[in-house]
């Protein structure tokens, strides 16, 4: 057997090593952290569970060929999906916007709102539809595609194709001015700061939701990375926890072993990095291997942006039945330093569909304020005073609470601050750069990126993950996970075999 070793045991390090074992290789996963999952993770507190990733999952819709490919790694075969009736609602002045996975509800309630903005609404609720028919390419990977290959899938293609790039080329801020009603344009406007950002990160989420590509699977995220690890695990592969590689040690063209922070050294005859691209870059490789296309995007920010958030997991002493599972809503004022301007809204999304995330008659709450530019570099200076940095974090997590006390004054008296993440907690926990929990986010100048993983120089080391597909997510990590072992077996001119769930 060839053997393998993949740094990262998130979603997909997990892929690649489950798609490894059913090629016959001998892998072994090498996981900085003691859980594996990597950012699709969750953690308990005061008899909480935070659920740290998962808002919504493209690929619950049975029948899909992204869907069969989750179940093939064991992440949602017969695991029931939770639908919510809303991807998210958003208050402002008295009105509520409504975001439903029923399209002809969300047109209904908006021209309700705003009869005056039937041609707008009716041209956004147009170009959603023209995007149920999408589903992720799960096959073989354009660059291993035949030209009639390639043919089929650009026609498959012609009609989601003119609404990504007709939205790629606007403004999240100009997609809000086409409405006349202040509801409807703070709704949109609330997605992105200003900026400019690609209305693409509007439009693309909710054509999944009301197509019913995407949900969320019950037992939430960490449940989730967990059902691959044992389906990894059920094939013979082997994941070494709290084992961070620190080093790669080359000789001509190629990786002989990877060293760990715990002193264990690994040989291999390939070597697949699913973890972050700087890391691998720059930390690894040391910069002696560039890549033009990443090398351009790491250094120019304002076109190719990196996002994270502040996340607060917030413990209630009640039930939440009668709100809708995401909700944002305005605040006065609340004060974070490192913001460049007032944060004006906050968004919620609570569990009370997930009994088993709270005690008995109690509620588990999450909050995610966006962090870009300058903020991350704030968080960066911050964490060098970890006093300082440890009371920002609390001081943020009790204003939140203060604001939605606030908002709800029946739960004054019944909210506890249970946890805060920073920016800082992603690289801390994922080597994730600059707390960047995503990879570039889409402008109308950056330019998209399809990269096939491979590093110029090296003849047995490739790039999975995320950062391959900007702007990443959990299905881009399936699918590269999967690709990379596919490009692998025809490397050593083998069979690849997909298997099954079974």
């Amino acid at each position: 057997m060839k053997k393998i070793v993949i740094i990262g045991g998130g979603i997909a390090g997990l892929s690649a090593g489950i798609f490894a074992q059913k090629n016959g290789f001998e892998s072994t996963i090498l996981e900085k952290h003691h859980t594996s999952g990597g950012e699709c993770t969750g953690w308990d507190r005061r008899g909480y569970h935070i659920d740290g990733c998962i808002h919504w999952l493209v690929g619950t819709k049975e029948g899909t060929p992204i869907r069969e490919l989750w179940d093939t790694v064991g992440a949602l075969d017969g695991v029931e999906i939770y639908e919510p009736e809303s991807f998210m609602a958003v208050e402002h002045e008295g009105i509520t916007v409504h975001f439903y996975r029923d399209l002809d509800r969300l047109k209904t309630s908006w021209l309700g709102i705003s009869p005056n903005d039937k041609e707008a609404i009716e041209e956004f609720c147009g170009d959603i539809c023209k995007l149920h028919p999408f589903t992720f390419p799960v096959g073989k990977p354009l660059d291993m595609m035949s030209l009639i290959e390639k043919v089929k899938y650009m026609f498959s293609m012609k009609d989601v194709g003119p609404v990504m790039q007709k939205y790629n080329k606007l403004r999240v801020q100009d997609l809000a001015g086409k409405f006349k009603h202040p509801a409807l344009k703070a709704a949109l406007a609330s997605f992105m700061p200003e900026g400019d950002y690609s209305a693409v990160s509007i439009i693309f989420p909710l054509g999944t939701f009301t197509g019913g590509q995407s949900s969320i699977p019950f037992g939430g995220s960490r449940a989730l990375a967990g059902r691959m690890e044992e389906k990894y695990l059920a094939q013979g592969g082997n994941i070494e926890t709290s084992c961070e590689v620190v080093k790669l040690e080359i000789e001509g063209n190629s990786v002989q072993r990877a060293i760990c922070s715990n002193g264990k050294s690994l040989d291999a005859d390939y070597f697949i990095a699913a973890c972050d691209a700087n890391v691998l870059y720059e930390k690894l490789l040391k910069g002696h291997y560039p890549d033009p296309e990443f090398n351009k995007r790491f250094s120019d920010p304002n076109t190719y942006p990196l996002a994270s958030n502040i996340y607060m997991g917030i413990g209630y002493e009640g039930s939440m039945e009668d709100i809708p599972r995401t909700l944002k809503f305005p605040v006065g004022s609340i004060d974070i330093e490192q913001n460049r301007k007032p944060t004006e809204y906050l968004q919620m999304t609570h569990y009370g569909y997930e009994p088993d995330f709270a005690p008995e008659g109690h509620t588990a709450i999450t909050f995610a304020i966006n962090q870009f530019q300058p903020e991350l570099g704030k968080w960066e200076e911050l964490v060098q005073e970890r006093e300082a940095y440890n009371r920002e974090k609390s001081r943020i997590g009790e204003e939140v609470v203060r604001a939605m006390e606030i908002r709800f004054p029946e739960m004054t008296g019944k909210l506890k601050l249970l946890d805060v993440a920073s920016p800082q907690t992603y690289k801390r926990y994922c080597n994730a750069y600059r707390g960047a929990f995503m990879a570039f986010w889409p402008t109308l100048k950056g330019k998209q990126l399809a990269h096939n993983g491979q590093i110029r120089g090296l003849d047995n080391l490739v790039l999975s993950g995320q950062w391959l597909q900007p702007p990443g997510g959990l299905p881009v990590a399936l699918i590269t996970g999967k690709d990379s072992i596919m490009r692998l077996c025809r490397k050593v001119k083998k069979e690849f075999v997909i298997g099954s769930q079974y």
